[in-house]
């Protein structure tokens, strides 16, 4: 009988004990884990950015149309709203587009919360056509820079975005109307329309005609591979033209790859009937 109540108790102590290091591990994790909830936010609110792009024909309480057709310079833009970088972006046609992109580098534009409470997060974002088709889910962040070396992927896009263009117009959406489809006339847009400033540097142009209306050109601005859309059409003036490339495609910036960046998303709701 006394060996029985022995073993209840040692069996009751090691349950006491079990639960106690279960309940001081979670409390742990709970001290050491960072708060995701804020930049996971920042995603829901990317998504729904992204919704209202591709509702066409919606019109805001405040009397704003959303919708339309837009360019990936639209996407970089927004994801640079909420404190991040667009990683990659696969274009699909109707089958459906994937964006993968990185969030919390810095705080969302119009913050002041410090920016320890934005941890670096990844999310994967699809869309296809139509608003209902937006969805995001989380991603496991890249383990090596865009170009595969070993080295912190979340450092390199924090520095891409410090190397931005000094310009008080970037991502400002306009038309490149009155301007030649030729490297000169693409540098003297960029420098009129201030999506540069004098004391940004700008190397390795390269230009080619996407389509008749629309001049795709390849840059480097501060060393950072943008793509300029120079587009003369009635709708470019609703559209951003110029815009960082996707991280995985910065150490190559080849002139075909701004031509197919140059595509449009979305829907135009004048040709919806």
């Amino acid at each position: 009988m006394r060996k029985a109540v022995q073993g209840l108790l040692f069996t009751a102590t090691a349950l006491v004990v079990a639960a106690a290091g279960v309940g001081g591990t979670l409390l742990y994790q709970r001290l050491t884990s960072p708060d995701t909830s804020a930049v996971d936010a920042q995603a829901a609110a990317l998504a729904q950015d992204l919704r209202q792009d591709l509702n066409a024909g919606f019109y805001s309480a405040g009397g704003g149309t959303y919708g339309g057709q837009f360019t990936e310079g639209t996407i970089v833009a927004q994801v640079e709203e909420h404190g991040g970088a667009l990683l990659s972006i696969d274009a699909d046609g109707a089958l459906g587009h994937t964006a993968e992109v990185m969030l919390g580098l810095v705080p969302p534009t119009g913050t002041t919360v410090s920016a320890r409470a934005y941890p670096v997060r990844c999310y994967r974002f699809t869309f296809a056509r139509g608003s209902s088709s937006v969805e995001h889910t989380d991603l496991t962040c890249p383990n090596t820079q865009s170009d595969g070396r070993p080295g912190s992927l979340a450092a390199e896009m924090g520095g891409l975005l410090a190397r931005q263009p000094a310009g008080a117009g970037a991502h400002r959406k306009m038309s490149a109307t009155g301007y030649d489809h030729t490297p000169d006339g693409a540098t003297r847009f960029l420098n009129d329309k201030g999506l540069v400033a004098t004391k940004d540097t700008v190397t390795d142009l390269a230009a080619k005609e996407a389509s008749t209306d629309v001049y795709a050109v390849a840059l480097r601005v501060n060393g950072v591979c943008h793509y300029l859309r120079m587009d003369a059409s009635s709708g470019a003036a609703d559209l951003v033209p110029l815009w960082a490339a996707p991280a995985d495609e910065q150490k190559r910036c080849r002139v075909g790859q701004a031509v197919t960046a140059s595509a449009l998303y979305g829907t135009d709701p004048a040709k919806e009937g």
